[in-house]
């Protein structure tokens, strides 16, 4: 008989994509005991060097997604100037591993779960107490009893294991009143991709295609145009399964896909069409990246309309941006343009009511698997909009943990806490600026500039800003003060300029703006970090006529830092030192205190 063993939690995280990762990183983060179950070796998901789609979100300038994927970007910038693989995975791990709230389980399958069904508030019949998952390297069973699940899992593994609601297909118009052309719902999504990737070398390299690679001609590509030099060529259009079940048939799919991308990497290099003769063939991925399964039905369903007529939700946690991108079920063989791409207002707001169950009272859920329809996640399903919503059900699990409350009940009580708690980590909401303190408002500041307290952590439209106003350019070592009547403060929030439209980094705008790359070049660029993000700052507070270091960053790495401090204090003073580039100003664009 295999092992068996049990772990306890607050919240239980299937699944570590972007989307799962932050979910499980925002709980942590607030005292939560975490368990992030996830069925491979390597943390990511689409994201992961097993699949290696890019991380995609908000489309335009200044929109940029922040909170833990600009932690996480930042750091990739600093550890990886290659735009490593190995070293990207290494950077995921890593965040994950250094949080001591989170018990990570690596190749574990979640397989099973045990509900009780009962009469439970808001009309939900029926609540999780555990899930359990197959560790295949330790051939052991591992049941995780929790206070609150997520499905992170992008395929909704929790919906067949425990009876939540969901969706799957495409809506007629008339359900939803959707401006798209069906009359009639099906069963039909989008499909998945295997990747290919390619590297340029100094001498000509032969490739062999397999036997069984598929027989690609000029005709195959007549809307599809492969192009290795160019930055923005990722194979994403080698994609088929959508008109058929994008679970069931994973594995058929694949084996369909393979051919596929051999067939195409024997079209590019024996063509003679792209000067490919000095290429290699650097990476092929075995693992199907998905774009569409189920759907989690949740209190809310977001619609094309409520994108493309940009409504602005009371209860708004997070964003997107993408186009409307909905590619052909039919896939690579589908004649004619593989998607559409319709421009969306972005960015537009997200609710917080399509993150949990309809009918399970502890479930929450963050990713492509949100209440959405299937035209509205041809834009929401993009990996930086799915962090945001991650990162909003981590804190909205700490809320529910905290005041022993459901899911629903964060909504009707608590939302304007879980929206502060999501600005306090740097998450923008477009419709909110972040609320400043009356003490802060009213303290004696140093310097003849307000911009650091009006509660605006970055440039925007939404805000009326632009380049030349959204932040206070600091002399190196310039001493910023408040001066106030002593008495308790618990908390400093401070925000730095990490040039999030990339300006100061190398190569082309699809190299700067994207935290990896597709095909390597023998002259792409090696990365380094935003010159204008400050490298090192002291922040000081005086007590009884006494100053003190509360806090000292060298080699810094983030954009920004809500510090908790707790304790008395008459004056605090930020002392920006240096940036990452060569001026003799570091930009500030936010200190202020409560």
């Amino acid at each position: 008989m295999l092992k068996r063993k049990s772990l306890q939690c607050d919240l239980c995280v299937i699944g570590g994509g972007m989307s799962g990762i932050a979910a499980a990183i925002a709980a942590a983060r607030e005292g939560l005991n975490v368990v992030l179950m996830h069925e491979r070796p390597v943390l990511g998901g689409n994201a992961s060097s097993e699949i290696r789609m890019w991380i995609c979100g908000a489309n335009g300038r200044d929109n940029k997604e922040t909170g833990i994927l600009e932690e996480i970007a930042l750091e990739n910038l600093y550890r990886n100037p290659t735009k490593s693989y190995s070293v990207w995975d290494t950077v995921l791990y890593d965040f994950v591993r250094r949080e001591k709230n989170i018990i990570l389980l690596l190749n574990c399958t979640c397989m099973d779960a045990k509900t009780e069904t009962g009469s439970y508030k808001y009309g939900r019949d029926k609540k999780i107490i555990s899930v359990t998952g197959y560790q295949m390297t330790t051939q052991c069973f591992i049941e995780v009893t929790a206070k609150f699940f997520s499905d992170c899992s992008g395929d909704s593994i929790l919906a067949p294991l425990c009876g939540a609601e969901f969706r799957i297909g495409r809506e007629a118009a008339d359900e939803f009143g959707e401006d798209v052309d069906r009359k009639h719902a099906d069963n039909m999504t989008m499909g998945m991709s295997c990747i290919i990737q390619g590297r340029e070398t100094e001498r000509d390299i032969r490739y062999i295609p397999p036997e069984w690679s598929y027989d690609l001609k000029d005709s195959d590509f007549e809307h599809r145009k492969p192009y290795l030099y160019g930055d923005g060529e990722n194979f994403w259009y080698l994609e088929l399964g959508g008109d058929r079940n994008t679970i069931d048939d994973t594995e058929t799919i694949r084996d369909e896909l393979i051919p596929l991308a051999t067939g195409t990497w024997n079209y590019v290099k024996n063509s003679g069409n792209y000067n490919a003769d000095k290429w290699d063939l650097d990476f092929l991925g075995f693992l199907p990246g998905k774009r569409e399964s189920r759907r989690m039905c949740g209190e809310y369903t977001v619609t094309q309309r409520d994108i493309c007529e940009n409504r602005v939700f009371e209860d708004e946690i997070a964003y997107g941006g993408w186009p409307l991108d909905d590619h052909f079920p039919g896939g690579f063989f589908h004649k004619g343009a593989p998607n559409t791409n319709y421009p969306t207002p972005a960015p537009y707001s997200l609710p917080y009511r399509a993150l949990y169950s309809k009918n399970i009272d502890n479930l929450f859920f963050a990713g492509r698997n949100i209440s959405m329809t299937h035209t509205a996640m041809s834009s929401i399903r993009v990996m930086a909009t799915c962090l945001l919503l991650g990162e909003a059900v981590g804190k909205a699990a700490y809320i529910a943990v905290k005041n022993e409350i459901t899911p629903h009940d964060v909504y009707l009580e608590k939302i304007r806490l879980l929206q502060k708690l999501l600005q306090n980590e740097d998450c923008f909401l477009p419709s909110l600026k972040r609320t400043i303190s009356d003490k802060c408002k009213n303290a004696d500041l140093n310097i003849q500039n307000d911009i650091i307290r009006n509660g605006e952590d970055r440039a925007h439209r939404i805000y009326g800003t632009d380049k030349t106003d959204f932040s206070y350019m600091a002399p190196k070592g310039e001493r910023i003060t408040y001066k106030f009547e002593e008495g308790a403060l618990s908390s400093v929030h401070i925000v730095f300029n990490s040039d999030l439209n990339r300006e100061t980094l190398p190569g082309s705008d699809c190299e700067r703006i994207h935290t990896m790359r597709a095909n390597q070049r023998l002259d792409s660029p090696i990365m380094h970090m935003p010159y204008t993000l400050c490298k090192s700052f002291v922040l000081t507070g005086k007590c009884d006529g006494k100053e003190k270091e509360i806090i000292r960053v060298e080699n810094n790495r983030k954009r920004a830092y809500h510090l908790r401090i707790n304790g008395s204090y008459s004056e605090l003073t930020l002392i920006p030192l240096e940036s990452w580039g060569d001026d003799d100003f570091v930009d500030v664009i936010s200190f202020d205190f409560e």
